[in-house]
């Protein structure tokens, strides 16, 4: 979305990593406003600016460390003195590494994302089944603060599902896994056994 896709007096609401949903005024604070930034996160989580990928692990992390979410889906970049909408394939951040601590519904599970960001899985910081924006294949996203999805790579997921446990939801066999004594359903018995 450019400036050009607002009309005069709307301005697009964002999600900071630290509060909530805002309305970001255009430019925000007196932030020089970018436009479409040429910057891209393809499906495996690689960033390109330019259309070259962006191999400092470093690079990606402060970028990472200043992304924002619209209220329409889309991921802005915003520094203390720029902001720019950046396109993303699927989602911007992925799981790359799964912790745990505890067994059954005492357990509480961790994830590490691919810019070192640790979350911890909650009622804040659910796991949800939902189709990805590039595939349509119902995928593991775990939704980070401020609305920001990070996609559970498939060894995560396979690593998660061996946590997983059934539970009785309006009579119907739900697979799952419990984290912060909430359960996340991962998929119905039903769909499993067919």
């Amino acid at each position: 979305m450019g400036r050009s896709a607002l009309n005069e007096g709307e301005f697009p609401t964002i999600a900071t990593t630290s509060e909530p949903m805002l309305e970001l005024p255009v430019p925000l604070e007196g932030r020089n406003y970018c436009g479409e930034l040429d910057i891209r996160i393809d499906r495996a989580g690689t960033w390109y600016y330019n259309g070259t990928p962006i191999n400092r692990k470093e690079m990606v992390c402060l970028f990472a460390s200043i992304l924002v979410r619209a209220d329409d889906y889309s991921y802005w970049l915003i520094s203390p003195t720029e902001m720019g909408r950046i396109e993303v394939e699927d989602s911007p951040l992925l799981i790359t590494e799964m912790f745990t601590h505890g067994e059954g519904e005492d357990m509480v599970i961790s994830f590490c994302t691919n810019v070192d960001k640790m979350v911890t899985v909650s009622e804040d910081a659910p796991i949800l089944m939902q189709p990805s924006p590039a595939t349509g294949e119902t995928t593991p996203y775990v939704i980070l603060p401020g609305n920001i999805e990070a996609r559970l790579e498939r060894s995560v997921y396979y690593e998660l599902v061996d946590h997983g446990a059934e539970m009785d939801l309006d009579d119907e066999q739900i697979f799952g896994v419990w984290s912060s004594g909430s359960f996340f359903p991962l998929g119905s018995m039903r769909e499993h056994d067919a």
